[in-house]
């Protein structure tokens, strides 16, 4: 191949706006963590029997009871994800869900490693840099960009 071969894609990619990563990130974990709360509620925000019962068995955290666990996890996995879209509070939102992530890796999943790091990838960058010029911090000038 020739090095002209490459450039083509490589040109696409380096007109992508500094925008669309941040909202990309946002979307995508945000999605991961929303998909999770609402397998723990029934309508609104109703904890199901289930979701204590596998704090109860299966997550067994230390220190936290399990009804107030369950509790807890439900009420972040519907708040941070939804503040990660509108991208306001990104930065707190982003670390509140990497804690859950070290939560989730340390005491529950030790071995679900790749996924959680997967997740890490996506909300580092969240916690250092923001949610972007699309964003709701953004339009509030809560989050201005930061020099490179």
């Amino acid at each position: 191949m020739t090095d002209t071969t490459w450039r083509s894609p490589l040109a696409i990619a380096d007109k992508v706006p500094d925008w669309v990563l941040p909202l990309i990130a946002r979307l995508g974990v945000a999605a991961v963590f929303f998909q999770s709360g609402r397998t723990k509620v029934e309508g609104l925000l109703h904890i199901k029997p289930s979701a204590v019962d596998l704090f109860a068995t299966e997550y067994r955290l230390p220190v936290i009871p399990p009804d107030i666990a369950a509790h807890l996890a439900a009420y972040a996995e519907h708040l941070f994800p939804l503040l990660l879209v509108l991208g306001l509070f990104t930065r707190a939102s982003a670390l509140a869900l990497l804690a859950m992530t070290l939560v989730i890796q340390v005491f529950v999943y030790p071995d679900a490693w790749p996924t959680h790091l997967s997740w890490a990838g996506l909300l580092v960058p969240l916690i250092a840099r923001g949610g972007g010029a699309l964003s709701l911090d953004r339009w509030l000038q809560r989050d201005r960009p930061t020099a490179t």
